[in-house]
């Protein structure tokens, strides 16, 4: 079924629309996001790496793996992808353990614009969201007409969702009112014309942002421009996600609702690898923002290959022994 974005309540619409101030101008909008408080950088990583070393144990963990499983963005963003190629991811997503019935799906197929109706046609009936990366990814370089034509492009091929990367340089250079109103645009191309929506998932490329300060500001611009989720990274440079930036997002996410009432999505993307790795996020997630974000409709994990270690992870409470790469297949 598509998405639709839920329609905000009066309390959290009128909370949103006292904050309209904040964006009528390129100042106003620089001064409320240099206002907002800065980052302990010593305080955020020393509470991410405690937060790390919390142990989950026998039906929490087993509980925690499908959990994990059922929130992930199962990702091929390659130039060599094939219509064959997304037909087996979609199949691997559905079916992630062909001899366990009992395995969660993920949560949604991510691919290319060219590559949604192929995935679409795949994952017919079966629940899962079809994810496409837009907006020129991952580098962002387009001008805001291509930008906006490639949103509705996939859209019209019955994207769920899309995934759009912010413009790094505009914002690095305090362009900030330039990075909302393409954010707004975005979001509007996002529009099907029976007047649903396909969720926006809002990229930073956190990796590139210089600074903890830059990841709460762009975290808040984002919100306010209308983002269903911030999204750490495109997964295509050195540095992807990591606890502390992920944490900081969190904690921007809670203190937006706390603000608004309005509710944000999390995906922390690229370099999440292994189930001890997911079970820090989602720790991080609990801790930070309670068992209400504990699900696939406000938290994600763009993180392809995490899916194999935790299948290799819940066969192993199952049987007792791990099974090995070679028992799942390679993305």
């Amino acid at each position: 079924m598509p998405t639709t974005v839920p329609a905000y309540g009066k309390e959290a619409a009128g909370r949103l629309a006292s904050m309209a101030d904040v964006t009528a101008s390129d100042g106003a909008l620089r001064r409320f996001l240099h206002g907002l408080p800065g980052v302990d950088a010593v305080g955020l990583q020393a509470r991410a790496a405690t937060l790390g070393t919390r142990s989950i144990k026998t039906t929490a963990k087993a509980y925690a793996i499908d959990l994990a499983i059922s929130m992930i963005d199962l990702t091929t963003l390659e130039g060599a992808d094939t219509p064959g190629k997304v037909r087996a991811l979609c199949a691997k997503g559905i079916h992630p353990d062909p001899t366990d019935g009992g395995t969660p799906k993920v949560a949604a197929i991510c691919v290319y614009p060219d590559m949604v109706a192929t995935a679409k046609e795949a994952l017919t009936g079966s629940g899962i969201h079809v994810a496409s990366v837009a907006t020129a990814f991952p580098a962002g370089r387009a001008a805001l007409p291509v930008k906006l034509a490639d949103t509705r492009d996939a859209v019209a091929a019955g994207a769920d969702e899309i995934d759009m990367v912010i413009d790094r340089g505009a914002f690095l250079s305090g362009r900030y009112l330039s990075v909302f109103e393409e954010i707004k645009q975005v979001k509007e191309a996002c529009r099907r014309e029976d007047g649903s929506s396909a969720h926006l998932k809002v990229i930073f490329e956190t990796g590139e942002l210089q600074t903890y300060d830059n990841v709460r500001r762009v975290s808040w611009l984002a919100m306010l421009a209308g983002a269903d989720f911030i999204k750490t990274s495109t997964g295509k440079v050195a540095v992807n996600a990591t606890p502390p930036v992920t944490l900081l997002m969190l904690e921007a996410v809670r203190d937006f609702h706390a603000t608004t009432g309005v509710q944000v999505g999390v995906k922390p993307a690229g370099g999440i690898r292994t189930t001890k790795d997911a079970m820090k996020y989602l720790v991080m997630v609990n801790e930070t923002l309670g068992e209400e974000w504990l699900t696939a409709d406000w938290f994600r994990f763009g993180a392809s290959s995490l899916l194999n270690d935790l299948l290799m992870q819940r066969q192993k409470l199952g049987t007792g022994r791990y099974s090995g790469p070679d028992y799942v297949t390679v993305d």
